[in-house]
């Protein structure tokens, strides 16, 4: 009995921090507030920062394991320039002005361009 009892409390212990939701982290920066969210394993997820309460500037996604899954900019909320977007071992460029798509150009992993720009 005693054994059953020990398995179930470290069973709800182990339960419970796993079923934790990671608060993401604001953060003053001279007029910005920069953010960052995290995986359930702790991870960074994205960092990014907002200008009164609009995306603004770099913002950069991960994935669980910490590789780049994404990077571009934002100004007043609204995509801008030229995004890079990682799909296993593929690279797409994306162009961007005011949040339309003006073209895109891809990579596969035979390109020095994929291994070199992932890198965190």
């Amino acid at each position: 009995m005693k054994k059953i009892y020990s398995f179930l409390i470290a069973f709800a212990t182990v339960f419970t921090l796993s079923a934790q939701n990671i608060k993401p982290k604001f953060v003053k920066v001279d007029d910005k507030v920069k953010a960052t969210y995290f995986h359930q394993n702790g991870s960074i997820e994205q960092i990014g920062y907002f200008v009164n309460g609009k995306l603004d500037g770099e913002w950069v996604s991960y994935d669980a394991d910490g590789l780049k899954v994404s990077v571009g900019n934002y100004v007043n909320g609204i995509k801008t320039g030229k995004w890079f977007f990682w799909n296993g071992d593929q690279l797409s460029e994306v162009s961007y002005s005011n949040n339309k798509i003006l073209g895109i150009t891809s990579w596969g992993s035979d390109s020095e361009v994929v291994a070199n720009f992932r890198k965190p």
